[in-house]
């Protein structure tokens, strides 16, 4: 975890700290998500990758609530998924389209994300 934000994929120290706070309060109340994975384990491999750390914090920051729910051996990844119970209010009523956006007629999304 870097403490600069050179890229924006990076997040602060402060940041990463309050990432791992959250996600471990997560992990030990739900242990039956993630049965003979061990919280130190997930922590010491999320700590070298910035852009998985970033991705989670996204997930957190739109509403979700990451958690951990398995393990790929032949990849040695831990594997996260979205657990909220619902669709989060920060990732609702999304457009990427122009072209989808100008279709809607009515009830048209009140964020816009568009890429060139």
């Amino acid at each position: 975890m870097r403490s600069t934000n050179s890229n924006k994929k990076n997040l602060s120290l402060k940041q990463g700290e309050e990432l791992f706070k959250i996600l471990k309060a997560r992990f030990d109340k739900n242990m039956h998500r993630h049965k003979g994975i061990e919280w130190n384990k997930v922590e010491t491999k999320m700590k070298k990758n910035n852009d998985k750390l970033w991705s989670l914090n996204e997930m957190e920051r739109t509403g979700g609530e990451p958690d951990v729910v398995g393990y790929d051996k032949k990849t040695s990844e831990y594997i996260f998924y979205d657990c909220s119970s619902e669709s989060p209010d920060g990732r609702r009523s999304l457009c990427y389209d122009v072209e989808a956006l100008a279709s809607r007629k009515e009830n048209k999304p009140k964020v816009c994300h568009f890429t060139r």
